[in-house]
């Protein structure tokens, strides 16, 4: 943080005509002061405005500091649960496969029932920050936001290098992946 030009400019003439102001006669009674020139008092002045300079620079560090220190503390905050949540995310995929089998069984009441579980437990989790990775088939893959189980040959030419199923879904809390999308890509 520095002072703007005018202040600056302000500062320096200021402290110019307390230099000039100084009476000779004053100098002279004084035994203390006796032997003090201008260019000693100028180069004091200097000092004074270097240290004021130093202060400014570590009051912005300072600044700086808080500022840094509350975004931690905020993003802990957001992150605080994240080792339960991560905890959790193999029930989600238990609780996808029980609905695939109990539906494949044709138990419309049992489905309804465990999919209003599933969908509150989803629900309960997002509002605490968990996303779902949307991963779609055919989509290209990319090791930055995918993980690869296996290879298979692709079942057309324009699948090469695709991706073909998707085993786990991958989900995120906030800006950190938790989890990556676990994928079968063509070959």
């Amino acid at each position: 943080m520095r002072l703007p030009m005018s202040k600056k400019n302000k500062q320096k003439e200021t402290e110019a005509t307390k230099i000039e102001d100084i009476n000779p006669a004053t100098v002279e009674n004084n035994t203390d002061v006796e032997n003090v020139t201008a260019e000693e008092i100028i180069s004091v002045e200097e000092e004074l405005i270097k240290e004021k300079e130093r202060f400014l620079r570590l009051f912005a560090e300072f600044e700086n500091y808080k500022k840094r220190t509350n975004k931690e503390r905020i993003e802990l905050f957001k992150t605080a649960g994240q080792e339960v949540i991560q905890s959790l995310l193999p029930v989600l995929d238990d609780f996808d496969r029980a609905l695939i089998q109990i539906e494949k069984e044709g138990n419309d009441s049992l489905f309804q029932g465990v999919q209003l579980i599933n969908n509150k437990l989803k629900e309960t989790l997002k509002s605490k920050g968990l996303q779902i990775v949307e991963v779609q088939q055919g989509e290209i893959f990319n090791a930055d936001n995918h993980e690869a189980i296996t290879q298979i040959p692709a079942p057309s030419e324009d699948l090469k290098g695709k991706i073909i199923d998707v085993v786990e879904k991958g989900y995120t809390i906030g800006d950190k992946v938790l989890r990556y999308p676990k994928v079968i890509i063509g070959q």
